[in-house]
């Protein structure tokens, strides 16, 4: 058998990209390498391996086969130069930044940001000498006017954690490398099937493997992939190596290599069902709004049209009653579960404000436009009607009691 041609389709990609069962005595399934450390065949081999000039493997904090195999499937997936894999997606993020940004530099990031990204920014790299600051990405006009001569790198999530706001991934990478900076972008809300920001202009995407592309909930991983290789070594090399240490293992490989294989099945699932739970949410009395991408009163639907596949499986919603509202939604879900991560097959909801984002101040959260009530749906791959039966009797809950002029309580037992 051949290693597909990275012009094959996607998932032919995602199954056999990278490996060859006849060179591994005929395994379908590609072997997990639990070896810490690699044995040289002689000094000299490994004193090469120390200088970069051979490839060969070291040490699996820095490489390992099975880790190797994933990053070229993920490279492949979203068409950039190289990728690093790593033990979860804050690992990718703070050291693929750590190896981008020095003291004096400055980092120009969206006004909503996952809670833990957040918190690294402003108590972390913020206190060795790196300006961080907000502004408003949805308008890239926001960011041609914030840009400055200390800018080195852009960051931003779209869709963003929780509120599903977009911004516009060719503007900004453009407005970015007229500047001399580079793009950040995490894409784990859409994983690479739906969204591929290297081929609108960014320089890195970045994601939480636990999510969307493992897909069932059993690991924790991240990865970041790269348009120039270099870099890609440099945050390998000094980022992983050096600065952060937050290796994958293996097996955690072994098990999102497994995920990807049904990635595009998965997704195109998770969407149908997201715009029908969308439409059904929108239109329930109790509703005040919903943010979803694949719904025309979304305010940047074209945009989502643009640049991704599908709409996705995540969003959020404002019910009428604010904070109280939301907290009765919650505990009166049966069969969505309430937990915190998102894509995996089980629906799963969760509150930001006291959950996710809890890492903001309440004054943060209202800057950053988190509201108190706000709740976050991932939605699953259950069969759609019991979904949305759970999700009707729980909107019922709280419309019932704003219908009676009670404000709604928490919920002490589930409806």
């Amino acid at each position: 058998m051949r290693t597909p041609a990275t012009h094959t389709g996607f998932s032919t990609r995602a199954i056999h990209h990278g490996y060859n069962p006849a060179e591994n005595q005929g395994a379908l399934v590609p072997p997990i390498h639990t070896s810490a450390t690699w044995v040289f065949p002689d000094t000299a081999y490994g004193a090469r391996c120390f200088a970069g000039e051979e490839q060969g493997y070291i040490y699996t904090r820095i490489s390992n086969p099975t880790l190797a195999l994933l990053e070229a499937r993920l490279a492949s997936l979203e068409q950039g130069a190289g990728a690093v894999v790593f033990g979860s997606g804050m690992g990718a993020i703070t050291a693929t930044l750590w190896s981008m940004l020095e003291p004096g530099d400055e980092i120009l990031t969206d006004q909503t940001l996952y809670g833990c990204t957040f918190a690294f920014l402003h108590h972390g790299i913020g206190h060795f000498g790196v300006q961080v600051r907000h502004v408003d990405m949805t308008d890239p006009a926001n960011v041609a006017a914030a840009l400055s001569d200390k800018t080195r790198v852009l960051y931003l999530e779209s869709p963003a954690n929780p509120n599903m706001r977009l911004a516009d991934i060719a503007a900004i990478a453009e407005l970015a490398h007229a500047r001399g900076a580079r793009l950040v972008v995490d894409n784990t809300y859409c994983s690479p099937y739906l969204q591929q920001p290297l081929t609108l202009g960014a320089d890195v995407s970045v994601h939480s493997m636990t999510k969307y592309l493992s897909g069932h909930g059993d690991v924790t991983a991240g990865a970041a992939i790269f348009a120039d290789a270099e870099l890609a070594q440099r945050v390998r090399l000094y980022g992983l190596k050096d600065m952060t240490g937050a290796v994958m293992s293996p097996q955690d490989a072994h098990l999102v290599m497994r995920g990807m294989k049904t990635l595009a099945l998965r997704m195109d699932r998770h969407c149908e069902n997201a715009q029908k739970v969308a439409k059904f949410i929108e239109i329930h009395p109790t509703t005040a709004r919903v943010f979803y991408p694949g719904l025309a009163s979304f305010p940047q639907h074209q945009l989502a049209r643009r640049q991704m596949r599908q709409m996705g499986g995540m969003m959020a919603f404002e019910l009428h009653g604010g904070l109280q509202a939301g907290i009765c939604f919650m505990d009166a879900l049966q069969l969505v579960a309430r937990a915190v991560s998102l894509g995996d097959a089980e629906s799963l909801a969760q509150h930001p404000a006291s959950m996710t984002h809890s890492t903001y101040s309440p004054e943060e959260r209202a800057a950053h436009g988190i509201s108190e009530g706000l709740v976050r749906l991932s939605v699953g791959l259950e069969d759609v009607e019991d979904i949305l039966a759970d999700i009707g009797q729980a909107l019922d809950r709280v419309h019932a009691a704003h219908a009676a002029r009670i404000p709604p309580q928490p919920c002490t037992e589930p409806a």
